[in-house]
């Protein structure tokens, strides 16, 4: 039964259907909540551990034999350092908008990325900083690198994933979309194996130098404290309503009274 104003009549199926309905939606609430707590905490212990690690002093890669098993998510951020011969005819851009640049340039460009062959054995993707548009075409080949015996310090980077909606490469330019070592060395053409599934970002080489280095983005969003905040209280704002429905329903007359 409901009233002549479609509101539902104490002590029938819909008025208490309504009731459970909206208790269920605040133990969602809750429950999306304790969800956002949880995941800030994870985000704090990623931002702690990208900070400890970026402390530590540069270490070496395993050799390439040990690839095959590499923990890239466990090398990410970590500094690196490695020697070997630059490939600079197999370089590849990858596009890309630079906002809040450490450097003098930003906006659209690309990443720079040289394959370097180590002396150990295999290829590290080294992505040598960023380039605006219009200074590209310089460096579609490398450009001005000396071709020899390299020593390097940089940041390890785990390689980019990609989706049903990464755009495929521009292969006539030599352009990649995401900076994932697989894609880069198909780009590239052939290069020695095994590949690193990590690159290597290059610090800066001064105010001014393209490639811009020292561009490695060490700040990561972290809106969720906002986030179960806000579920919360949604949480906590259903059982006001629902005293006040209940209250205005019981005093709601019923038809025919």
């Amino acid at each position: 039964m409901s009233d002549r104003s479609g509101g539902a009549v104490p002590g029938t199926g819909r008025f208490w259907g309504f009731i459970a309905l909206m208790l269920a939606l605040m133990v969602l609430f809750v429950g999306l909540g304790t969800w956002q707590v949880e995941r800030l905490g994870e985000k704090e212990r990623l931002i702690a551990d990208v900070a400890a690690r970026m402390d530590l002093p540069p270490t070496e890669l395993p050799p390439a034999s040990e690839w095959a098993a590499f923990d890239a998510d466990a090398w990410n951020f970590r500094p690196v350092k490695l020697a070997g011969t630059w490939l600079p005819a197999r370089t590849v851009l990858v596009f890309t908008s630079l906002a809040d640049q450490r450097g003098k340039y930003g906006g659209p460009g690309y990443w720079v990325l040289t394959p370097l062959q180590l002396a150990s054995g295999g290829t590290v993707f080294i992505n040598r900083g960023f380039v605006p548009q219009e200074s590209s075409a310089a460096y579609v080949a490398g450009g001005v690198l000396d071709p020899g015996l390299a020593s390097l310090t940089g940041i390890a980077r785990a390689s980019e994933e990609t989706g049903s909606f990464t755009p495929q490469p521009d292969t006539a330019r030599r352009i990649e979309w995401v900076r994932n070592t697989a894609r880069l060395a198909r780009l590239a053409g052939p290069v020695p194996e095994p590949v690193a599934p990590i690159y290597v970002d290059l610090p800066s080489l001064g105010a001014g130098v393209l490639p811009q280095g020292g561009e490695t983005v060490l700040s990561f969003p972290n809106n969720h404290l906002g986030y179960a905040i806000t579920w919360y209280g949604f949480a906590v704002l259903v059982p006001f309503l629902l005293f006040f429905w209940a209250r205005r329903q019981r005093r709601t007359p019923s038809p025919g009274l």
